[in-house]
């Protein structure tokens, strides 16, 4: 959601904080602002709209050498000039930017008001720059601590106060912050994006820790001010993977990088001798592998889609019970956590906030969850028992696409590993590595339809309500093809069984209703079909999305468009029939006009509940 940059250092600190926000406009925000700490004291820049609104406000004399800068996802109190981050104290001298919802911010506000002091926004945000303010500490982390000892619920902060002009001091909990080690200069952000351009050598903030940046370095430390001597680390990634390079957008060049993306998540785990995979960072030996008695998947969107593919698989091939559930529900049901569970929580961002309060509410039961997540260090990763890395590399556009089929292949290794400690044949083991090996060709294969593709996706952006239909495996195909139709062309989009229509949606079909229906080859094509004819009865337009030996019959009056993809296993196949409903998704945004790697109301990686 909003995002969070600081510099401190030898440089004018406002080019490297727009630089910063503006690698940070995937995330998601309504407004910007900028706070710098130079000569003349606190200087403060805000505005409504995109971060080159701000750019274009911004003072020409706005010097200053430490400076935060922030984009905001409105939450309390709508998109404005004066609800914009950074918010300041009455008289000026403390700025902050803040991630995250204050959930006693009503309270606190009340107390405020009662006290005299004139609140001038509706944010939850500004109440913690006048708590800081009122501090009586003789430090700048004193005081910031005094003020997050009355607060209550998520923050990533980043405070500026003119009495401590050599220093900004941050503060995590529930909300990313990394901090990045510059030569003479720090940097830090909620997201690497912001950061690689300057720095790889990072250090990731744990929930309820503090620190501090000067230009010579950090300190790290808890709310009571003991330290915790966190260190820096050098991370592997590439700052021009953070760059759209000859592509019209972060999505589209993310699409293409999905074969190698594929091989890379493969690469080293697959066991051909002993037809299994090797997965180390579960750190579980054979004996409590063979304990799992069922799984439960927990992720947010696609990730929870991705989740019952994965489900799917390891019922197929590993025999375990396995389902998937919405992270956003899970705690709030009180679950029951079973020993003998193996829970999974997904996430691409590994900051998922719903998600990472599933794992939390896991190991404060008891139980042991892995994650599933594409970036290192990130707060998931570091919550987890083990995981499985997904190596897709940064994923920037909102809609994830190389980072869910990196997914859908950690799970297809999962189910292998936890199969072959347990009844799948070493057979089937070296068939399933087969296909996998053969994924990455296939995947190429498909995306070199785009042309075809994007002629059919024309026609299906002119309708403003499209079905998106499967059966077992490919349900949760159908249901992350209509999530990603929805959240980028902005069309309607609903997915169902295909054995549901005839219970309710079949009413809804009609000349203008297209449905896009997914027909693999398998024990389920006559069925599917003979639901494919009820609906060509009723005149509703349809795009298939199948095997090249599916013999569609007498549908050719109704039918838009064949959608024909490579047959991998089956158990593989769900990942393959995805990949077209991706394309489909990005050509009709495109034709719409629509923003694809920005998608409105919508964030990258979500940090606010």
């Amino acid at each position: 959601m909003c995002g969070i940059v600081g510099y401190i250092g030898g440089q004018q600190a406002a080019p490297v904080l727009l630089e910063g926000l503006t690698r940070l406009e995937h995330r998601g925000y309504d407004s910007a602002g900028l706070a710098v700490l130079g000569s003349s004291g606190l200087k403060i820049a805000k505005k409504a709209g995109r971060v080159r609104d701000l750019s274009e406000v911004l003072p020409k004399r706005f010097g200053g050498k430490a400076g935060i800068g922030h984009t905001r996802w409105a939450t309390h109190g709508p998109a404005n000039d004066v609800n914009a981050h950074p918010h300041t104290d009455a008289t000026g001298t403390v700025a902050v930017v803040h991630n995250g919802i204050i959930d006693n911010a009503g309270t606190l506000r009340q107390q405020l008001t009662d006290d005299g002091v004139e609140l001038v926004s509706d944010t939850d945000t500004e109440v913690l720059a006048h708590l800081i303010a009122r501090s009586k500490a003789d430090s700048l982390e004193g005081r910031v601590a005094d003020a997050l000892a009355v607060v209550e619920g998520t923050y990533g902060i980043a405070v500026l106060h003119a009495d401590f002009p050599d220093r900004i001091v941050v503060a995590r909990n529930g909300s990313p912050l990394i901090i990045g080690v510059g030569e003479k200069e720090m940097h830090v952000a909620s997201d690497l994006g912001a950061l690689v351009r300057y720095t790889t050598t990072v250090a990731h903030l744990d929930d309820g820790e503090m620190a501090t940046l000067t230009a010579g370095g950090f300190t790290t430390y808890r709310q009571d001010l003991t330290t915790t001597n966190r260190a820096a680390t050098i991370i592997d990634v590439d700052p021009a993977a953070y760059d759209a390079g000859e592509h019209d957008s972060f999505m589209h060049k993310e699409m293409l990088e999905q074969p190698a993306a594929a091989e890379r998540v493969l690469r080293g785990r697959l066991d051909e001798r002993f037809g299994t995979a090797h997965l180390g960072g579960l750190n579980m030996d054979a004996r409590e592998t063979r304990a799992i008695r069922r799984v439960k998947i927990l992720g947010c969107g696609s990730a929870y889609y991705v989740g019952q593919m994965g489900a799917s698989l390891l019922e197929e091939l590993a025999r375990i019970p396995a389902d998937a559930e919405p992270a956003s529900e899970f705690r709030y049901r009180d679950p029951i956590i079973e020993p003998d569970t193996l829970y999974v929580a997904v996430s691409q961002s590994g900051e998922t906030i719903d998600t990472l309060l599933a794992v939390q509410e896991i190991r404060r039961k008891g139980g042991r969850v892995i994650g599933l997540v594409n970036v290192v260090g990130s707060a998931i990763a570091r919550e987890c028992d083990g995981g499985i890395y997904l190596h897709a590399g940064p994923e920037v556009a909102v809609a994830s696409t190389k980072a869910l089929t990196n997914m859908f292949l950690g799970f297809a290794l999962l189910a292998l590993q936890l199969g072959r400690v347990r009844d799948l044949s070493i057979a089937d083991g070296k068939r399933l590595i087969a296909g996998l090996n053969r994924l990455p060709d296939q995947i190429a294969a498909i995306l070199e339809q785009e042309d075809e593709l994007a002629v059919t996706a024309a026609r299906l952006a002119e309708a403003e309500s499209l079905f998106f239909i499967g059966r077992v495996r490919g349900f949760p195909v159908a249901r992350e093809g209509a999530q990603k139709f929805k959240e980028i062309s902005y069309r309607h989009a609903e997915a169902y069984q295909t054995s549901e229509l005839k219970h309710g949606p079949l009413a809804l079909i009609a000349k203008d209703v297209p449905t896009v229906a997914i027909v693999p080859s398998d024990e389920l094509t006559d069925r599917n079909l003979g639901a494919l004819h009820e609906i060509a009865a009723r005149r509703g337009p349809l795009v298939v999305v199948t095997h090249a030996d599916v013999d569609l019959g007498d549908l050719s009056d109704g039918l838009l468009a064949r959608i024909d993809v490579p047959r991998n296993e089956r158990e593989l196949d769900p990942i393959l029939l995805t990949l077209p409903l991706q394309l489909l998704a990005y050509h009709a945004a495109l034709v719409l006009g629509h923003d694809i790697d920005k998608p409105r109301n919508l964030a990258k990686s979500v940090t606010v509940e």
